[in-house]
């Protein structure tokens, strides 16, 4: 009980530990016996820990502060990491464990609170950028053991989500890949969320609101770009996907979906591209359809897909009119129609986009074909009044070139201008303008894809890549495509006053 004893054994105890802290070698058999010494003769509390606690405070002080300005943030934890194993294997060799508590709580205190907006502000926004798990979730768990930690982590993680997003939506030349860029940004954060914040709700919470912020930065125009993401990937052609990754493709797009606002943008674009996937056979999986409307109407309602769903029951219903239809016609006297295969889809025009309405000159065969449908149909369904709408349609004309014969999948458009070459040689802009009636701007987009596209299947004479009204146009006999039409399968699209129908021409 000496005072000068106890006074210079305490020091000299307090000086191993020091070195020890500093990465010497010290006998720790010698600290753990003059402990334990300590402990026996109870003044282990009064007479050494809170000197100890005292000098590592001071320690752990001086070096956070020097280690936050001389390290990056990953090597910063890393370091911190070190320091409280080390305290927990003296508590294991030769402390009392009546100090853990309030050791432990020194270091977290000097090492983690006291720089817990330093190593946010100076390291986090890198960390999730670079996508570094190891260093995110050791973050977080030495931020989970200091108070307000994980909530000052999460409001710095929804604010980065909020900065970046914003990037990726407001930017028109991004425009092309923000819905992809969206859905890999949401897998990155979702995966951070799962693997280093250890699903914590908070987090997870925090990263919808961030998501559902920035995506409506701009208005509309990621649910258009949303719904035209779909259409790409719902579209006949695309290879990319096998029916069980498009359904987890679709999956993830209804999350973005739940984001926006603009769910009625969407719908609105949505229901135009299902709407040409079904009337032009361009539709990749009838189960992926039916599959994405499921979602959607357990998202929003059945009001939201009445309508969606609407179309695909005129769409069966008009595979058993055409069946019908057929069976008459083979039956019938009109034996120089027998080249003509027409399909007719009766589609109710509450459910569909509305078209406007273009009269074309057809030629005397379609006209006849389309008179003999109009007696079928109304002979059973009368009242109503059918409209032809030819701004959709499409077709497949047999054309043959000196490399050989062709089946052109074109648009009834093209078709008509196409056919007038059946007649003449060479013909001018202004007279297939009277020939077809097709509206001035419309013709010209027609001609140019015709003779200044990549299948030039007319020769523009003067070249050039605008169409002028002055223009003169040549069957181009010497046209060559080395793509194969597998199953020729287009329409040509009609509308009616209170119904819809598409014409389909699988020869002409």
């Amino acid at each position: 009980m000496n005072n000068l004893v106890q006074a210079r054994t305490v020091e000299g105890i307090l000086i191993l530990i020091e070195k020890e802290r500093h990465g010497d070698t010290v006998d720790r058999s010698l600290l753990k016996s003059l402990l334990r010494m300590l402990s026996d003769l109870q003044i282990y509390r009064d007479a050494f820990e809170q000197k100890f606690l005292m000098a590592t405070k001071h320690l752990y002080q001086a070096e956070g502060q020097a280690k936050m300005e001389e390290l990056d943030v990953p090597d910063y934890l890393q370091h911190v990491d070190k320091r409280l194993n080390e305290e927990e294997e003296r508590l294991e060799h030769y402390l009392d464990g009546c100090t853990r508590h309030q050791l432990i709580v020194t270091v977290e205190r000097q090492l983690i609170n006291e720089h817990v907006t330093g190593i946010l502000q100076k390291g986090l926004d890198q960390l999730l950028e670079e996508n570094r798990l190891s260093d995110l979730t050791r973050l977080y768990k030495l931020f989970s053991r200091v108070k307000n930690g994980t909530t000052e982590l999460c409001a710095h993680f929804n604010a980065y989500i909020k900065k970046k997003g914003r990037t990726i939506v407001i930017d028109p030349e991004k425009d092309k890949s923000m819905v992809q860029d969206l859905l890999d940004y949401k897998d990155k954060m979702d995966n951070i969320v799962n693997t280093c914040f250890e699903r914590n709700e908070k987090f997870g919470n925090s990263l919808r609101e961030a998501f559902e912020y920035f995506i409506n930065q701009r208005s509309n125009k990621p649910a258009e770009l949303i719904a035209k993401y779909v259409d790409m990937k719902l579209r006949a052609g695309n290879k990319e996907a096998t029916e069980e990754e498009l359904e987890q493709i679709l999956d993830k797009i209804m999350v973005q979906f739940r984001f926006i606002h603009g769910k009625d943008v969407f719908e609105a674009f949505y229901k135009k591209d299902l709407a040409k996937r079904l009337l032009v056979g361009k539709s990749a999986s009838v189960d992926a359809e039916k599959s994405m409307l499921s979602k959607l109407k357990q998202e929003c309602g059945g009001g939201f897909t009445s309508k969606l769903e609407g179309m695909f029951k005129d769409m069966e219903l008009s595979r058993d009119i055409n069946f019908a239809f057929k069976q008459s016609m083979q039956n019938s006297e009109h034996k120089e129609l027998q080249n003509i295969d027409l399909t007719v889809n009766i589609l109710t025009m509450g459910f569909w986009p509305t078209y406007p309405v273009m009269e074309v000159t057809l030629p005397q065969e379609l006209l006849q074909y389309q008179s003999i449908f109009n007696k079928f149909y109304l002979a059973k369904h009368s009242g109503r009044k059918l409209q032809w709408q030819p701004t959709l349609g499409h077709c497949v004309l047999k054309a043959q070139f000196d490399a050989g014969p062709k089946d052109l999948q074109v648009s009834l458009f093209q078709a008509l201008v196409l056919l007038l070459f059946n007649y003449n040689a060479a013909i001018t802009f202004e007279e297939i303008r009277a020939a077809v009636n097709i509206e001035n701007g419309e013709l010209k987009r027609t001609l140019q894809s015709l003779a200044c596209g990549k299948a030039r299947v007319l020769t523009k004479i003067p070249k050039g890549r605008e169409v002028e009204n002055t223009d003169k146009f040549q069957f181009n006999n010497e046209f060559t495509n080395k793509r194969k039409n597998k199953k020729p399968q287009k329409n040509v699209y009609i509308k009616t006053d209170n119904i819809k129908l598409t014409q389909q021409l699988s020869a002409l």
